[in-house]
C-alpha cells in the first residue's frame, strides 16, 4: 500500500523522460498530472516487482485530456516514473476509456 501522505514530488531519470517524450510524445508535467486525476487508477504490478522495489500502474487522464498509463516506483519520499504513455485499446476498453 502507498501513503500518499509522505509523497513530496516526482523523481525523473533523465533518459526515461526523454524516452517518454519522444517516443510517446507524454512530457514530465503531462504525467505527473494524472495523478491529480479525479478518475485515477492505481493498480500493484507483481510481474516487475521485485522484493526490494514494488512496481505500480497508474491509470488516468491527463492535464491534456488524454488517457495515460504511468509505470512508477516509490523512492520515498518521491514518485520515480519509468515510463509514460498513451492507454492501449486494451487498457482503454478495461478502464472505460
Amino acid at each position: 500500500m502507498i501513503d500518499w501522505t509522505a509523497i513530496t514530488g516526482f523523481q525523473w531519470d533523465g533518459a526515461n523522460a526523454t524516452k517518454n517524450h519522444d517516443k510517446h510524445g507524454v512530457g514530465c508535467p503531462e504525467a505527473e498530472s494524472v495523478f491529480l486525476a479525479t478518475d485515477l487508477r492505481i493498480l500493484e504490478d507483481p510481474k516487475h516487482s521485485t522484493p526490494a522495489e514494488s512496481r505500480w500502474h497508474a491509470f488516468a487522464t491527463s492535464s491534456h485530456h488524454r488517457p495515460l498509463s504511468i509505470t512508477f516506483t516509490i523512492r520515498h519520499p518521491l514518485i520515480r516514473i519509468i515510463s509514460a504513455r498513451p492507454m492501449n485499446s486494451r487498457e482503454r476498453k478495461s478502464y472505460g476509456y
